[in-house]
């Protein structure tokens, strides 16, 4: 029912993972990353208790092998989850459990992983690594153009509903959280409309948290 992508920014130190899926609302549940630790997908028949455990065991200093390893001997049901992850040192790993729904694989490269399940084709995740890495441009671009890719290569059985994107960096808290929860027309479509309107905006919502009085005004009604 889902595919997804994790990515580390080599330039940057920008995590940030994206997702999509024939469910509403796949991104509260199965996207989780943090600054300076890594990014975490749980997915299949998910458990979102998964995510912060995993970027807990990586924020402790394992690589993401090890926290999902560590995973696979402690979380129950594990059979029935998909993960993938990458930690600070761009390292990836994955697990696809014995009972992952119909057609799935993953992939994965140096800072970056992909993984489906319910696939038209067990390709598609090679082919989202493929693009991300010809990919340029911000991270969130990046991602995006594999969640475009996965598309074009067939994604899933059926038509998907609702994707996400969630970027952090040298920040707490994520400096992108965009959601599509439910779309009947082309979820990654207006995922893609919706971080575009979204990232002339970015660096204004961060200097309004770090410091109101250098932040530029909101440009609204009754704002002077």
């Amino acid at each position: 029912m889902t595919f997804s992508i994790a990515a580390r920014c080599v330039d940057t130190g920008m995590f940030g993972i994206a997702v999509s899926s024939s469910s509403p609302a796949v991104a509260a549940r199965c996207a989780h990353a943090r600054a300076g630790v890594g990014a975490f997908g749980t997915q299949n028949i998910t458990d979102p208790r998964l995510g912060p455990q995993g970027l807990d065991l990586m924020a402790n200093g394992a690589s993401a092998e090890q926290a999902i390893d560590t995973l696979k001997q402690s979380a129950p049901h594990i059979a029935f989850r998909q993960l993938i992850a990458v930690d600070a040192n761009g390292k990836a790993a994955a697990h696809s459990g014995d009972h992952t729904l119909g057609t799935h694989s993953t992939a994965q490269a140096l800072n970056v992983v992909a993984a489906g399940n319910l696939l038209r084709d067990e390709e598609i995740p090679a082919k989202m690594v493929a693009a991300f890495q010809r990919a340029q441009g911000h991270l969130a671009e990046r991602l995006l153009t594999a969640m475009e890719a996965a598309i074009a290569a067939g994604g899933e059985e059926g038509p998907v509903h609702s994707a996400g994107l969630l970027i952090v960096r040298e920040v707490s808290w994520p400096v992108a959280d965009l959601r599509v929860d439910w779309s009947d027309g082309d979820p990654i479509a207006e995922l893609r409309k919706l971080w575009v309107l979204y990232k002339p905006q970015l660096e204004a919502y961060v200097t309004r948290a770090l410091n109101p009085t250098a932040a530029p005004t909101f440009g609204v009604p009754g704002d002077k």
